[in-house]
């Protein structure tokens, strides 16, 4: 791949998820390029970043089940005119039910280890607080490959966080979230970089070629 890899965001609220991106680009941790940020809601936080920040974007709203398939199909034409390589997940509350020419190029990122903890109704504090009541002593944040249904796919990178008896939801959410900084980055990396192989369901990290 030439140049930097073109993403597209896909958001439903704030865009904590987008604004580390934005930042790691900026920064030069990250070579990509975000070309479009489509929002399931009017009015969100995520949006306001775009703008704030220069990025197109364009707001795709939930029309509700009856008309699921047309909601997929308007975000499948907004992310295909936009160019992008790849498709990345930020807080993104709705299921794209993407065509076969997207397979292998939508990412997603979850805040917990998955299989645990995930499916549809599985998001933000929800999770956090499902951990806790587990008992677990161990969380953190998975970055998948996303299937058409909600938190599946072959897992790319996963950071994981120690769990206390003395954690709330809010200091258990941004003891994860630092790691969501670090691994969504890392993965994308990786599928710039031509390093991920999908065999069924794992991923393989390819070496890094020697320079000839």
């Amino acid at each position: 791949m030439t140049g930097p890899l073109r993403i597209a965001v896909l958001v439903s609220g704030g865009g904590t998820t987008l604004q580390n991106l934005i930042d790691r680009i900026a920064d030069g941790l990250l070579d990509a390029r975000i070309v479009l940020v489509v929002s399931s809601r009017a009015g969100t936080g995520g949006v306001a970043r775009a703008e704030r920040h220069g990025l197109p974007s364009c707001v795709v709203e939930w029309p509700g089940r009856s008309r699921a398939e047309a909601f997929s199909a308007a975000i499948t034409r907004a992310v295909d005119d936009s160019g992008a390589d790849l498709v990345v997940l930020g807080g993104f509350l709705r299921l794209w039910s993407f065509p076969p020419h997207w397979d292998g190029r939508v990412m997603n990122i979850h805040p917990a280890l998955l299989p645990a903890f995930g499916g549809q109704g599985m998001y933000g504090h929800h999770v956090h607080e499902a951990v806790l009541a587990s008992g677990v002593k161990v969380s953190g944040c998975t970055v998948h490959f996303a299937s058409r249904e909600y938190d599946t796919g072959p897992i790319i990178v996963q950071r994981t966080v120690p769990v206390t008896t003395a954690d709330t939801p809010d200091e258990l959410a941004a003891r994860v979230f630092e790691q969501e900084c670090a691994a969504y980055p890392e993965a994308i990396g990786l599928y710039a970089a031509g390093r991920l192989r999908v065999d069924g369901r794992r991923v393989h990290v390819l070496p890094v070629e020697p320079r000839a």
